[in-house]
């Protein structure tokens, strides 16, 4: 009797740690809310970061007197992977997809670009070069600036940067750095491979 009730008790602590260990898990990931996502700081670094470029931009159009046509439009590639730069992730491509939201409510055109395999740069002998698809595209609707980006992971940090790039030169006309934490939304948006559903 004594070891059916020892069996009984182990069994039922079992339970009972498997629930608080589900509890536990469950508690580590509470449901966001409406209002935070309203507030949700991965967007506004985004925004912000744009318009940091923006600005760095228009002094340089004025300090070098070149006109800056409003109507000329402005394209923005896939952000890609530094160490990879024919890849990217589902954050680079959301990342490329809020600078083109944030310029085209800023007033600019923006030119809708999806590119096969996120490719948007290629190497040649330690250069980098856009690659002939954005510039034909570029040069068929007169853009003004292509906007370029990389991503790179380090421990706790994912390290952002933007440029805007003359497409007919390759000439950098402006660039902005900032960094993201490396919190779990980041992280899991990294972990987001194309068409994986996941």
């Amino acid at each position: 009797m004594r070891a059916l009730m020892t069996g009984v008790l182990i069994a039922l602590a079992g339970l009972g740690l498997s629930a608080c260990e589900t509890i536990a898990r469950n508690g580590d990931l509470p449901e966001p809310t409406y209002e935070e996502a309203g507030r949700n700081a991965f967007s506004q670094a985004n925004y912000q970061a744009v318009a940091e470029l923006m600005k760095r931009y228009g002094t340089l159009a004025s300090v070098n007197n070149r006109p800056e046509s409003v109507a000329a439009p402005f394209i923005v590639a896939t952000v890609a992977n530094i160490d990879h730069l024919e890849q990217s992730s589902t954050l680079g491509r959301l990342i490329s997809e809020q600078v083109s939201s944030r310029l085209s409510q800023m007033g600019h055109q923006v030119v809708e670009l999806k590119l096969r395999n996120g490719i948007y740069m290629k190497r040649n002998e330690g250069e980098f070069l856009l690659t002939r698809e954005i510039k034909e595209v570029a040069s068929a609707h007169r853009a003004q600036a292509v906007v370029l980006g990389t991503y790179a992971e380090s421990a706790s940090y994912l390290h952002v940067s933007l440029k805007l790039v003359d497409p007919a030169s390759s000439m950098i006309l402006s660039a902005h750095d900032y960094t993201l934490p490396l919190d779990r939304q980041v992280r899991s948006m990294l972990k987001k491979a194309p068409g994986s559903g996941r």
